[in-house]
This record gives structure tokens, sequence and C-alpha cells, in this order.
């Protein structure tokens, strides 16, 4: 089998080049992937020179451009065309890449995918989705977490669609189950839009639970959690603030009250592990659903485990063929109406 090969934009991100290259090496260490690092070829040849990675499947594609967080998403990829995240999809768009990483702009490069690789046949709209974890010790998928604000039901269902495709092939779970955030698990409660959603969500061959509220995000009760681009979104952010001010609250009482104990040590491991269950960077970045390749799209703030973790996911997500089962679900599904 030939060597796979993931692209990473490596001028994106908040502590790029180092955080990109750092993950990369990582990643072709572990893996076994191919990584081509794109971006300025002397600041990342410079910052690979710090590694020990002679050997390694790495390569540098140059890109003489860099858009930046503040920038305009669509006027940057129409005015920087040399642009590290426009090369590394163009790579995808090519066939020398099997997909995309990236921690730069969110809306740069979810335009730029959209340009440069286009939608699978059936997708209005391209979606997002983000892992959670849960206090069943599993994952629960979110769909959508920020790519598109206002949303029409037939969208929603699209993305429910997507997210249990990518749910079976990256958790092996045959029949994940499907919920829709809402106010309320009745299916009066919510919005004209969730109301409608819920009709259609019960028509498909989908899992459908029906509703889930805020609370059942973490419990494990739901495998698929399906909302639109601003409420998936808040509720990205808000588990985030509220995982890194939980952990700040653990690691301070750990530090002033639980040294002196004899269960210090078994406090701090099971400090660590949670520690680590809640990480962003251990579960990568947030693939993007719904177009003809695999782009992943990570925190600004990514560290080198983030694009170690993301490489990961963008390579078995090449591997598992979800695109190809995607637009095989969503064939059925428009032919059953």
């Amino acid at each position: 089998m030939s060597l796979i090969r993931i692209a990473v934009d490596a001028m994106g991100g908040d502590h790029a080049p180092s955080a990109e290259v750092e993950g990369a090496v990582q990643a072709a260490r572990a893996y076994g992937v191919g990584v081509v690092l794109v971006g300025q070829r002397d600041l990342i040849a410079h910052e690979l020179a710090r590694h020990e990675a002679r050997g390694l499947p790495l390569d540098i594609v140059h890109a003489s451009e860099v858009i930046s967080m503040e920038e305009s998403a669509v006027r940057a990829i129409r005015k920087k065309r040399d642009s590290s995240i426009r090369v590394a999809t163009q790579l995808v768009a090519n066939g020398e890449a099997a997909g995309v990483v990236s921690a730069g702009n969110t809306g740069a490069v979810m335009a730029t995918a959209k340009l440069e690789l286009g939608s699978l046949p059936g997708v209005d709209r391209p979606a997002l989705a983000s892992v959670f974890p849960t206090t069943a010790g599993t994952a629960a998928v979110m769909v959508d977490v920020g790519a598109n604000v206002d949303c029409k039901p037939h969208q929603l269902e699209q993305f429910a669609i997507m997210g249990e495709v990518y749910y079976r092939a990256m958790f092996a779970v045959q029949r994940p189950r499907v919920g829709l955030l809402s106010i309320g698990e009745e299916a009066t409660k919510g919005n004209e839009l969730v109301r409608e959603a819920h009709r259609r969500l019960k028509e498909t061959s989908l899992n459908f639970i029906g509703n889930v509220e805020g609370r059942d995000v973490f419990s494990g009760e739901v495998h698929v959690i399906i909302c639109d681009g601003f409420i998936g979104n808040v509720a990205l952010k808000i588990s985030e603030g509220m995982a890194e001010a939980v952990t700040e609250i653990l690691r301070n009482a750990l530090s002033g009250t639980i040294q002196a104990k004899v269960g210090y040590v078994l406090s701090r491991q099971a400090y660590e592990d949670f520690r680590k269950r809640v990480d962003y960077s251990e579960y990568g970045g947030a693939p993007l659903l719904g177009v003809k390749g695999v782009g992943i799209i990570c925190h600004g703030r990514s560290n080198g485990n983030a694009i170690k973790n993301a490489i990961r996911v963008a390579m078995e997500f090449s591997h598992g063929r979800i695109n190809e089962r995607i637009e095989r679900e969503l064939a059925v599904t428009s032919a059953r109406k």
C-alpha cells in the first residue's frame, strides 16, 4: 500500500510554524504517515532542523503568503493566491495529498476548501464536526460547530447523515444514537427550524432518539448531536472554557491542600487522567464534513500534540473512505423521498 500523505498548513496557527513542525514530526514517527509542510520554506526548514527527523517521510512545499487570523476570509483567499492554506488545499485537489490540516483562520480554511475542493454531491453546505468527551468514557460528536450560522431544516438533516457516517467509521459503533439539540425533549419544543428538522429526522433511517438538551451532550446517552453552527459554536466555546476552568480549579486544589496527604500521588494521577480526557489536543481537529477531500480544522492555539492528532484524524478519515460513505447515504436518503 502506498504511503498516505497529509498536507499541513505550517503557517496558520498562533504558534506556527513550531507547533506544526513538531506535530508533523511526531505524526510521521508515530503513524508512519507522510507529511507535507506548506509555507515559507526557510522558516519551516529552520524549525525542522531542531528535531531529529532524519529518515522521516517529511517534505516542504513553499508558499510565499500567510493569511492572518484578523483578515477577511473571502478577501484574503482572493488576494493571496499563494497562501499556505490555499497551496496546501490545492495539493489535496490535485491528488498529491489525501487531506489537509490547518490551525489557521477558520473562515479562510473553510472558504478555501469549498473553492478548491467543492462539495460532495447531495451536500448543500459542509459542516464542522467536533468531538466531546462524555462521563460514560465514550465520545460524542456535534455537527455543526461553526461553519453555518444560519441553517434550513434539510441542511440539519444532511448534517445528521454526515455525522452518523463519521461516527460509525471513526468510533466503530454500528447504530449511533442521533439527537437534535433543543431546549426540551418534547418534539414541540424549540424554534421553527428545530421543529421542522425533528420531523424530517424522524422520517430517516437514522437511529434518531429525538430532541436532546445541553446537559445531555456529555452524558454519553447520545453519540451524534445536531444543531446549527451558531448554537454549536457557542456550545463548543462554553465547553472549552468550562474544561479549562475546572482543570485549573483542580490543579490549584491539589497544589494547595493535597500535597501533604498520603493520597497525593493517586489524586495527582486522577487529575492527570481528567486533564487528558478534556484536553482538546487529544482529539485533533474538527473535520469539515461534506467537501470532496479531507479537511481538518484545528484550534488557532494548537500545540504539537494537537497537530499530531489532527494528522491522525485526517489519515483515519481517508483510510475509512468516509466521503464515499457519506455520498452513498445521502443518495439513498434522497431516493427515498
